[in-house]
């Protein structure tokens, strides 16, 4: 059975009183997770329940009254306000969104059961959710954010352990020369072209590779749309398109509204909508000490390149693709957000052309930074001499498709 990086810290977690709260873009794996921790909890004689509220008629008893959700446990638990701790009772509830009044919900089971209770829960749409969650369950809950999978986790998912393996001994030890080279290679190009959603990875025929992710672009994502009240579906598609041909580019939100035929508080929503659909991140540009810098414009990224490939109908192999930098950058975007924070990860860019495409803040005004080739025999280190004297702070190095360094995150 393939687990995720996140499993086991979720599994820590069910120790905690606090609600644990799933959220991720539909497909990415949410309820394969949900179902792997009914497991670990049945095994050790847990009173566990796994709802989905994709059945409307549990969706409609629950929405009228949250105590009924006990209807499907074999106990129902003593009130914390009584001062008797039974055993917990786990609830492991999947779309929860879909409750007239998530938080509402939330809350109560929490207030009047806390210790007795303990839910665990997936969210597809943060969009969603925000409109529902009109309380923000403060101390009750923690959030989890599910991506589509790094490359590590993809090669489990791929049954290559072996190459999992050999990649981290290549990093303990920079002068060994794998056997391996060549499929180290064709997985990486895979990836790049495919990427990351589980169904995309476990399918083993490239034309049904490609035909998934094309209903991730013409099913969900309109799903979505229908669900956030956007009521100019070609505009947005038209967005989402642009958006990807420029990924690692910046957000100019003036530009957009022109190519686009709408005004810009259009496009702020679209972008709102992308964002808490868990399809695309933004980049805030980092506030150092030269003046010339830019401070508002955000730079995009997709949360999976397969999807970015499939909204730009170009699924097929890097190496001779006019966007393969793109694809790249986007690709080391994604693994990074495994290793930092989301506020972590930055860029630096000045109006007279200076740019540098990742720097990590890991503590104040100290980290890294990394600048992204194809192949990095065309990075010129005479060209960043500025970024260099005034942030000695942030080592800058190149890293390319052959850095094995992307591959470990």
């Amino acid at each position: 059975m393939e687990f995720r990086y996140l499993y086991k810290t979720l599994e820590r977690h069910l120790k905690k009183k606090t609600y644990t709260i799933i959220n991720g873009a539909r497909q990415v794996g949410k309820t394969s997770l949900l179902k792997q921790l009914y497991s670990h909890l049945l095994d050790g004689g847990e009173d566990v329940v796994i709802i989905n509220l994709e059945d409307k008629s549990i969706l409609a008893s629950l929405n009228e009254n949250p105590n009924n959700v006990f209807a499907w446990s074999t106990q129902v638990p003593t009130k914390i306000l009584d001062g008797k701790v039974k055993k917990r009772i786990f609830l492991l509830i999947d779309e929860v969104q879909y409750l007239d009044d998530p938080s509402n919900f939330l809350k109560y089971l929490y207030d009047e059961y806390e210790y007795n209770v303990k839910i665990i829960a997936t969210g597809s749409s943060a969009f969603y959710i925000d409109k529902k969650f009109k309380d923000s369950l403060a101390g009750r809950k923690r959030i989890f954010n599910l991506h589509p999978l790094s490359f590590n986790e993809f090669l489990v998912f791929k049954k290559q352990e072996k190459i999992d393996k050999e990649i981290t001994y290549m990093l303990q030890e920079p002068s060994y020369n794998t056997q391996y080279s060549t499929n180290i290679k064709a997985l990486v190009k895979e990836f790049l072209t495919y990427g990351g959603y589980p169904a995309v990875v476990l399918e083993e025929d490239q034309r049904e590779k490609s035909w998934i992710l094309k209903e991730l672009v013409n099913s969900y994502l309109r799903r979505e749309l229908i669900e956030s009240g956007v009521d100019k579906e070609m505009k947005f598609m038209n967005l989402v398109k642009i958006l990807a041909e420029q990924a690692g580019g910046l957000v100019n939100k003036n530009d957009l509204s022109s190519l686009i035929g709408v005004d810009s508080k259009t496009i702020d929503k679209y972008i709102y909508i992308l964002s808490k659909s868990f399809h695309i991140d933004l980049v805030l540009p980092y506030h150092g000490k030269l003046r010339k810098e830019l401070i508002k414009m955000p730079k995009i990224y997709f949360n999976d390149v397969g999807l970015r490939n499939a909204v730009i109908n170009r699924i097929e192999p890097p190496i001779d693709r006019p966007d393969k930098g793109i694809l790249v950058e986007n690709f080391i975007y994604n693994q990074l957000r495994i290793k930092h924070e989301a506020d972590q990860i930055k860029f630096w860019r000045t109006t007279d052309g200076n740019e540098i495409d990742f720097l990590i803040e890991e503590s104040f005004n100290k980290g890294y930074a990394l600048e992204v080739k194809w192949n990095c025999n065309n990075y010129r280190a005479n060209k960043y001499k500025k970024f260099k004297a005034t942030y000695p702070n942030f080592p800058l190095s190149c890293i390319d498709v052959d850095n094995i360094e992307i591959l470990s995150y």
